[in-house]
């Protein structure tokens, strides 16, 4: 009997939707620590999570098990959740509708894990608006600007 093989990398990117509940440099560690986690239980293999501010991307190995929309929806869920818990946001927090995901190869993925876990050097000079709209250009993605995140550009 064959078995079933895949490599499958993928990047997702969301946002965080009001201004005043942004994801603070002092506690946002624990919570990409703590999606890592979150990435691993659902049986995907994290390769680097990270972010700013105001938004997240993770980049894993995907393990085909679960529809991408349902995995992003549950991870979105148990980040708002982590962050009201443990009360990190005095600020009613959410996350914006949608979210971008990209395909990598295999070659890509020391590059892609780098500049992920870079964010912080990489948005002292790049803004997110900036970074995501350069994204969808590099994957040939149309896009109606009135359907684009509403970047908060702090």
């Amino acid at each position: 009997m064959a078995n079933t093989y895949k490599a499958v990398y993928l990047q997702v990117v969301f946002a965080v939707k009001h201004r005043n509940a942004l994801l603070a440099k002092e506690w946002r560690g624990r919570l990409f620590a703590y999606t890592t986690e979150v990435l691993r239980k659902r049986g995907h293999y994290p390769l680097a999570v990270n972010g700013y501010s105001d938004h997240v991307h993770l980049f894993f190995d995907y393990s085909t098990k679960e529809l991408i929309s349902d995995l992003v929806r549950e991870v979105k869920k148990s980040m708002s959740n982590f962050i009201k818990d443990n009360d990190l946001t005095p600020f009613h927090f959410e996350w914006q509708t949608g979210y971008g995901v990209f395909s990598h190869g295999k070659r890509e993925k020391g590059q892609i894990i780098e500049y992920i876990r870079n964010q912080e050097a990489h948005h002292s000079k790049r803004s997110f608006r900036d970074e995501y709209m350069s994204l969808l250009q590099l994957f040939e993605i149309e896009f109606k600007d009135e359907y684009v995140f509403d970047f908060l550009d702090v």
